[in-house]
């Protein structure tokens, strides 16, 4: 079993001197897609050193580069070691981090990038997926406190071995929170192509608005039921550590949206819902007339748990006389054929017998907030709404704060602007029942 996490300190100021705060700044690959974006970062980075502050940059690769060099992989060998995939791809980081510190001297701001195991990320040894195991912060507080920004190729780390991991999707984000939780940072700031959280994709619901701020837990939910602002994994570090986390864009100034560890005063008027995820991306399976026998649900479940295809939301319905079930449940959309393949091939055989059917054609909806905890009927507000619109409900999952529903796919956008304005959400208006 691999340790827990751990940080090294180092603390003190060797010139006396406390800054005005440390703040880890991450960039994604849009903010730094081109050499013109990359000399903007700079450019918003030397601003803050300029007011005082000190400054960790952790950097993406730009925009494309790790797809190119997983092509290039590909071209070579249709199945390369995990090991040399991450010397490949973490080359793409490095190249940002390089770029970026070229442009902070341009400005006459002293920097220096490193790789991810220069600055001290020690990771176990799962290649392509590594989990950060310990940060040493001795080099990169002293840096700090010699007036250096320091630059660091996100997504990656070293194994006790020597050799170069990689932490797989959202490696950056998880990187700039990890370093902001050992450097103890006032603020990990992660810039992206949006300026904050909205109540949902404004692409979708025009009159979606910005949050100022949102819990941990909100954004968790939001990020595994569809939001694409931050990965999970990010944001359950930033839980775990009681990092303050800030979305920003790269592109405009503002204050993005605070992600906190819980609301410090809720008032009387605390929201009902924070955000309405959405998704298109999962298809439902529904065995029906199952033998209802014992561990039916694991006799179904196991053999496609065993190929690493993961299920969310599940129903079973028993026949009045207790002899047959409906088993029904959802996994992505790019599971689909697999899932039914075992479902044909090996379950329905081993129960003896029931009827599948499948449905790619789904949607889920979800609610989101720390309010349903003290207020009752908010469900039963969701079904009237959905019912409203002539909208028909699939499936219900629930949560303490969170309700999810699976709708036709076709509806979802509507099922999605209805709820919004529904639960106060619209711009301009206020909650409540």
């Amino acid at each position: 079993m691999a340790p827990a996490l751990f940080f090294i300190h180092a603390w003190e100021n060797h010139h006396g001197q406390a800054a005005m705060a440390l703040y880890v700044q991450k960039f994604g690959g849009t903010s730094v897609g081109s050499v013109e974006r990359i000399k903007a970062v700079a450019e918003k980075v030397k601003r803050f050193r300029d007011e005082g502050h000190q400054v960790v940059v952790v950097v993406s690769a730009m925009s494309g580069e790790t797809n190119r060099l997983i092509d290039l992989a590909s071209q070579i060998n249709d199945e390369p070691t995990p090991r040399e995939m991450d010397m490949l791809v973490s080359t793409g980081e490095q190249v940002t981090s390089s770029l970026l510190a070229m442009a902070l001297h341009k400005l006459d701001v002293a920097a220096t990038s490193y790789t991810g195991g220069q600055v001290g990320i020690q990771t176990d040894s799962a290649h392509t997926k590594a989990r950060i195991q310990r940060i040493e912060t001795d080099d990169i507080q002293e840096d700090l406190d010699d007036g250096q920004v320091v630059v660091v190729a996100g997504f990656q780390g070293v194994d006790d071995e020597g050799n170069i991991t990689t932490l797989g999707r959202g490696g950056s984000d998880t990187t700039g929170v990890a370093l902001a939780a050992a450097l103890k940072a006032d603020e990990c700031q992660i810039y992206t192509d949006v300026d904050g959280v909205y109540t949902t994709d404004p692409r979708v619901c025009s009159k979606a608005q910005r949050l100022s701020s949102i819990t941990v837990e909100e954004m968790l939910e939001l990020a595994s039921l569809g939001s694409k602002v931050l990965q999970i994994r990010a944001v359950e570090f930033a839980g775990k550590y009681n990092v303050p986390l800030r979305v920003l864009s790269s592109f405009e100034d503002g204050p993005g949206t605070l992600i906190v560890a819980e609301e410090e005063e809720a008032s009387m008027e605390e929201p009902l819902i924070s955000g309405i995820a959405f998704t298109s991306s999962e298809a439902k399976l529904t065995l029906l007339n199952t033998p209802d026998v014992p561990g039916v649900a694991s006799k179904i479940l196991g053999p496609i748990a065993d190929t690493n295809i993961e299920i969310d939301m599940i129903v079973q319905n028993v026949a009045p006389a207790g002899d047959y079930t409906d088993f029904t449940f959802t996994v992505a959309k790019s599971d689909f054929t697999q899932t039914r393949s075992i479902l044909q091939d090996q379950v329905i055989p081993a129960l003896g017998g029931g009827e599948l059917r499948g449905d790619e054609n789904i949607a889920k909806v979800s609610l989101v907030g720390v309010g349903m905890r003290s207020h009752a009927g908010v469900a039963s507000k969701m079904f009237r709404v959905l019912a409203d619109e002539n909208i028909n409900i699939r499936m219900v999952s629930t949560s303490e704060i969170k309700i999810s529903v699976v709708i036709d796919e076709k509806q979802m956008e509507l099922a999605v602007r209805a709820l919004h304005s529904a639960f106060g959400l619209d711009k301009d208006s206020i909650q409540g029942e």
